[in-house]
C-alpha cells in the first residue's frame, strides 16, 4: 500500500486500494433467546451518506457494544475470506460473498499487518481515521454455525477494524481509500492485537497502548486496567455470549 510523504500529502490515488464493496444491513431476529443483530451486510449501489456514526443506511442492534461515533465503519479484508476457506472449507456457503463478518469496507490490499492506528483516508468525499481493531464477539459463532468462530478470528488476529468519521459526505463501491495521514506508524493493528490477544501481560506494550491518542479509549483504558490489576479481563461473555 502507497505511504503518505513525509509532509503529509497523500500518495497518487491511482495507486490507492478501493472499496470492492460498500455494505450496510437492518436488525433481523439472530439469537436463540430472540436476539437481534445486523452482522448480515449487503452490497450497496451509488453513492451512500457517510454521518459521523457511518453509513446512514445501516443499523446495528447492540448500541452498547456496536456503532457509534468509535465504530462508525466497519473494515474486513477480502483477501481473509481466502485463508478461512482454506482452513475451515465447510464455512463457504457463508463466505461466498462480502458481508460475512459484517463489514461495510471490503477491500485487497489492506490488512491488520498495513493499517496502522490512526490512519486517516479518504474515501469519495469523506475522511475516516482508523480507531480500533474489532473485538470479535459470540455472534459469529452463530452466523457461521460454529462455536469456537469468535475464538478463531480472535487468535488469528484476521479481526478487521473500525474507522471514526473525521468528515461527512458520500462513498461508493469503487472509491478509492487514499491514505491521508499516518501519525503512528509503528503501531499496525496487529501489534495491538498480538499484545491483547496472545502477549496479554506484555507490561511495554500496554503502556504504549494506554498512551495512543488516536485509540479508542475502550482500549487504552483495558490496557492501563491490565497494568494495574496484573491480569487481563475475561473473554467468556464476550466469545461465549454467557460466563459459562
Amino acid at each position: 500500500m502507497a505511504q503518505p510523504e513525509a509532509c503529509g500529502m497523500s500518495p497518487d490515488v491511482g495507486d490507492a486500494p478501493r472499496i470492492l464493496t460498500l455494505l450496510a444491513g437492518p436488525v433481523v431476529p439472530f439469537g436463540p433467546a430472540g436476539q437481534l443483530s445486523a452482522i448480515h451486510k449487503l452490497p450497496l449501489a451509488g453513492r451512500v451518506p457517510v454521518g459521523r456514526e457511518g453509513l446512514l443506511c445501516d443499523q446495528q442492534a447492540d448500541r452498547a457494544h456496536h456503532g457509534g461515533v468509535e465504530k462508525a465503519l466497519h473494515h474486513y479484508a477480502l483477501e481473509h475470506y481466502q485463508a478461512w476457506l482454506e482452513e475451515r472449507p465447510h464455512l463457504a456457503p457463508v463466505l461466498k460473498q462480502p458481508g460475512a463478518f459484517g463489514e461495510n469496507f471490503s477491500t485487497l490490499g489492506m490488512t491488520e499487518n498495513n493499517v496502522c492506528i490512526g490512519d486517516v483516508y479518504r474515501a469519495g468525499s469523506v475522511l475516516v481515521q482508523v480507531s480500533q481493531p474489532r473485538r470479535p464477539c459470540w455472534k459469529l459463532n452463530r452466523r457461521f454455525g460454529a462455536e469456537d468462530m469468535a475464538r478463531r478470528v480472535q487468535d488469528s488476529m484476521r479481526t478487521g477494524w473500525y474507522y471514526r468519521v473525521l468528515k461527512e459526505g458520500e462513498a461508493a463501491a469503487g472509491d478509492a481509500l487514499q491514505l491521508i495521514r499516518r501519525p503512528r506508524p509503528d503501531w499496525p493493528l496487529a501489534r495491538v492485537l498480538r499484545c491483547f490477544f496472545h502477549a496479554t501481560l506484555d507490561y511495554p506494550e500496554l503502556r504504549g497502548i494506554a498512551d495512543l491518542p488516536e485509540l479508542a479509549d475502550s482500549w487504552r483504558q483495558d490496557a492501563a486496567l491490565r497494568i494495574e490489576r496484573r491480569a487481563a479481563e475475561s473473554w467468556r461473555k464476550r466469545l461465549n455470549g454467557s460466563e459459562s
